[in-house]
């Protein structure tokens, strides 16, 4: 798919119940750190609305009143380099990855441990990677399943417009297994627990995560798809992709990426 200590602390927000198209005056925020004079027009004044699918642990979900993950303390990071607050609207995940976020004003970017591909990128902009993923296997704990040929005459439920329901579908007439499309990532993990379906395949951050939170449950295999999340925006909106991929890079110099990411994964990234 379709994953939060500070540089500096930030609030954090829930998520709004926005209407469908926003009302509030923009405002425009100079960029001048580029050096090419460049604004950003935001579509709340003050703000920098965030689109993200909940729940998608530890990326971004609810934590009491309060959306909280890996995304939400990156894109704080952007928020304050712009003198805003970020606040969250929470939509279905094709409403971004189809750009109808954008185009009706309802976010400024998108941060919901989203994979760049070529699909996505004829809709929205993305800024450069900030996360590794591939797609695992989870089941029961020890259910003896270890692999997609293992699922032959079985259930695999996979969460919709993801990439990982496109993995799952292009193994399943090989390996002989039904497919079974569920909207969420909570609605996919619980099915896996319930028996509803004898496995379930998405991003290893995630899953991991679930794992860990709940051990009756493993993850079994992995697949090495290559993918790498990127945060999304209206595609033409260079002014506010240029800042992301500026705040991310100064981030990982000064090694604030690492310590956000070793807060929600429990170790620093892989080096490459």
């Amino acid at each position: 798919m379709a994953r939060r200590t500070r540089h500096a602390a930030l609030a954090l927000f829930p998520v709004l119940a926005l209407a469908a198209t926003m009302t509030a005056c923009a405002t425009r925020v100079d960029t001048g750190s580029q050096g090419d004079g460049s604004t950003i027009d935001l579509v709340q004044d003050g703000k920098l609305i965030t689109c993200t699918h909940l729940s998608y642990k530890p990326f971004q979900y609810t934590e009491g009143d309060k959306t909280v993950g890996f995304d939400v303390d990156l894109v704080d990071l952007v928020a304050k380099d712009l003198g805003v607050t970020q606040e969250i609207f929470d939509t279905p995940f094709d409403n971004i990855t189809s750009g109808s976020v954008f185009s009706t004003s309802d976010c400024d970017l998108a941060a919901a441990g989203m994979t760049i591909n070529e699909d996505r990128k004829k809709a929205i902009d993305f800024s450069d990677p900030y996360f590794d993923a591939s797609q695992v296997l989870l089941v029961k704990k020890d259910s003896g399943i270890a692999d997609l040929p293992a699922l032959k005459g079985k259930r695999l439920g996979v969460q919709q417009d993801t990439t990982g329901e496109e993995y799952g579908r292009a193994n399943a007439e090989a390996n002989g297994y039904e497919v079974v499309e569920y909207e969420d990532l909570p609605l996919l993990t619980t099915a896996v627990r319930t028996g509803a379906v004898d496995a379930a395949i998405n991003d290893n951050g995630v899953m991991l995560d679930y794992a860990k939170e709940f051990p009756d449950t493993e993850v079994t295999a992995e697949f090495a798809t290559d993918e790498q999340y990127g945060i999304g925006m209206k595609k033409g909106n260079t002014a506010l992709q240029t800042k992301v991929n500026d705040v991310l890079k100064k981030a990982k110099e000064s090694g604030e990426y690492d310590r956000i990411y070793e807060k929600w994964f429990g170790k620093k990234p892989e080096s490459k």
